[in-house]
């Protein structure tokens, strides 16, 4: 796989009561091509601000940050509101960074739910517009920082094994509703 990004670690954040304060289990699953390599984990404020500077040390501070060559998301946002800054966790890791869903969000559901509902929900709101638009990429929407649409494209192919989302992000769903739940249940 010469060229290819094959190395990635994709989050997912982990099942939480509605009720709910407190910290969050986000799990990454750190895959080589299409084998799981190892599992990470870190946790993350329900409706903070702490996901971009969690992930960036979870990611830098595990054995396998020499081999990675992206980070993947299930969703810009883990534990309800606490949104990732795309650009810093790029920065902070030297990265590409891609927010992957299977659907285009209601994106206007989210603003109206983060400006009327959420404290500090007008700076998390920003961080979503610099994440840019949704796009259409191989069958999901993504959001992409420091990677351009054809290796984006290329990687989300590469990546595919049993759905249109990466194993990495499947996997790391199964790991997170799992270890919290004591069953993962099916697609993210």
């Amino acid at each position: 796989m010469p060229g290819h990004l094959s190395h990635v670690a994709g989050f997912d954040d982990a099942p939480f009561a509605r009720t709910y304060r407190g910290d969050v289990l986000v799990v990454g699953a750190v895959f080589a091509g299409t084998r799981l390599d190892g599992v990470v984990s870190t946790r993350v404020r329900r409706d903070g601000a702490n996901a971009t500077k969690r992930l960036a040390a979870c990611v830098l501070d595990s054995p396998f940050a020499p081999q990675l060559h992206a980070i993947l998301l299930q969703g810009i946002a883990f534990a309800g509101f606490n949104v990732v800054d795309l650009q810093a966790l790029h920065e902070r890791t030297g990265l590409p960074v891609m927010v992957v869903a299977r659907r285009q969000p209601d994106m206007e559901a989210v603003r109206r739910a983060l400006l009327d509902h959420v404290p500090g929900g007008a700076r998390k709101w920003r961080l979503i517009e610099a994440a840019g638009a949704m796009e259409p990429l191989a069958g999901v929407h993504v959001q992409r920082c420091g990677i351009e649409p054809e290796a984006a494209r290329q990687l989300l192919e590469d990546q595919r094994v049993h759905s249109h989302l990466p194993e990495a992000l499947r996997v790391a769903h199964m790991i997170a509703g799992g270890v919290t739940d004591g069953a993962s249940r099916h697609r993210p």
